[in-house]
């Protein structure tokens, strides 16, 4: 049971994390989500008048935590059936050859089968580990149109809300850049005409080293008509801006705010090799950046500089890029890598890493999304996560970053709530059955490496 009849929902008897700006804390506090849309907030003997007897799901907290649900900014459900995938050629030196050896071959190989099941896998994952919001970017060449609703279709199965987008490339040539365009084009549209409910959508590049000035001004072009902005990889390696100076003499920064790709409404993720000339531009521009911390070290590309970026007034949030799906994970890699790169234990403070988690993925979600998300307040979208994590030492709003950062993590999430309904009670999603689903992969996986 999702919830009741008129989409009444009462958490009761927990410890609420709001996540806003002073990451508050109410103790023994219930909240009633309505219709998707969190309504009260306050003691259990102050909340339950607001609704009748019998009116509303109930859910008894028992003292543990309630918090706004992940937001994750960066990621691809295309890419699950590549665990434990054999490569057939030597084993890739660089970021290039690992698009070249591995991504390139495997997004070629996806039929629409694989991209709905490879999508299910991810969100499973997203919602097991607390993720109520995703960001996903999509590429399969050989099911370019339609792809979209494709992945829609395995968001809306478990419930997960998500803003999608297609990959323009002109790696794959004319034809399929033109159909890559035409796809986000007509998703764009179809969401733009049904702006309810839990799915969105961007316009998608993949990286300026595979777009052709003329690719990129029809995309400029066609996103200005719609209103939209872009989802794109910006500067991940340097090859990125070696490709872009040889070719076009300007940084990759550069070259996208040239052609009007930069602006409040675009997602630029990585952004790892940045001068401060581009740190300036995506400043002036509102851009957002996506920092993926653990895919960026996995490909050995570098340490995106975060703390510069955000000192320049960038909203710098988090992404997996489709390394996990597990956003705590991602924020205790924020929290430690820049230590070590600067050999500077001062460097990314708990409370900024939480921050750019909560605070920066809200604002970026925002772009999408009318309401609040990534907040408990009223009026917020009832997007909602209980742990069961019984701190050990006090806790407060001074020290809750640290809370997250070495104590709480996916094993304690119980509850997955996303737009006032229950997706995952009691650790076990809704509509899931992890033993079919790993069967039906498993044989989809073979068959999908065969055709690489």
């Amino acid at each position: 049971m999702n919830g009741s009849k008129n989409g009444q929902l009462l958490i009761k008897n927990g410890t609420i994390c709001t996540m806003d700006d002073s990451f508050n804390i109410y103790k023994k506090c219930s909240l009633i989500v309505d219709e998707g849309i969190i309504k009260e907030i306050g003691p259990y003997e102050e909340v339950v008048k607001k609704i009748s007897p019998g009116e509303a799901k109930v859910i008894d907290a028992g003292n543990k935590i309630i918090m706004p649900g992940m937001i994750c900014a960066h990621t691809h459900f295309y890419g699950a059936f590549s665990r434990g995938m054999a490569l057939k050629s030597a084993p890739p030196r660089n970021f290039v050859e690992i698009l070249d050896r591995l991504w390139w071959k495997l997004d070629k190989a996806l039929c629409e089968k694989d991209i709905f099941h490879s999508s299910l896998l991810c969100i499973a994952d997203a919602i097991r580990h607390g993720t109520t919001t995703v960001i996903d970017h999509h590429a399969s060449p050989n099911f370019i149109g339609g792809s979209l609703d494709t992945v829609e279709r395995a968001c809306r199965v478990l419930g997960i809300r998500g803003s999608l987008c297609y990959e323009v490339t002109d790696r794959n040539g004319p034809k399929d850049a033109t159909a890559g365009i035409e796809e986000n084009v007509r998703y764009l549209r179809k969401v733009k005409e049904k702006k309810t409910g839990i799915m969105r959508g961007s316009f998608g590049l993949h990286a300026s080293l595979t777009l052709s000035e003329d690719t990129l001004a029809k995309c400029s072009e066609e996103a200005k008509k719609l209103g939209s902005g872009f989802h794109v990889h910006v500067a991940e390696a340097e090859s990125d801006n070696i490709k872009s100076k040889d070719r076009y003499g300007r940084s990759v920064v550069e070259r996208f705010h040239d052609a009007g790709i930069l602006g409040p409404k675009t997602l630029a993720s990585h952004c790892v090799h940045v001068s401060d000339d581009d740190i300036e531009l995506l400043a002036k521009s509102g851009t957002h950046v996506m920092h993926n911390p653990q895919s960026n070290m996995n490909n050995a590309v570098g340490v995106a500089p975060v703390e510069k970026m955000q000192d320049a007034g960038i909203n710098v949030g988090i992404g997996t890029d489709g390394f996990s799906h597990d956003m705590w994970r991602e924020m205790k890699f924020v929290y430690v890598l820049h230590k070590l790169s600067e050999r500077d234990p001062r460097r990314m403070g708990g409370d900024n890493v939480l921050g750019m988690q909560n605070h920066a993925n809200a604002k970026i979600a925002s772009v999408f999304w009318e309401r609040p998300l990534g907040v408990i307040k009223k009026g917020a979208l009832a997007d909602i996560i209980l742990l069961d994590y019984r701190p050990p030492t006090p806790m407060n709003s001074g020290n809750l970053p640290w809370h997250v950062q070495f104590g709480m993590d996916a094993t304690n999430v119980t509850h997955t709530i996303i737009d006032g309904k229950i997706v995952m009670e009691d650790r076990i999603i809704k509509g899931w059955n992890p033993v079919k689903m790993a069967e039906i992969s498993k044989k989809l996986a073979i068959e999908m490496w065969d055709r690489l």
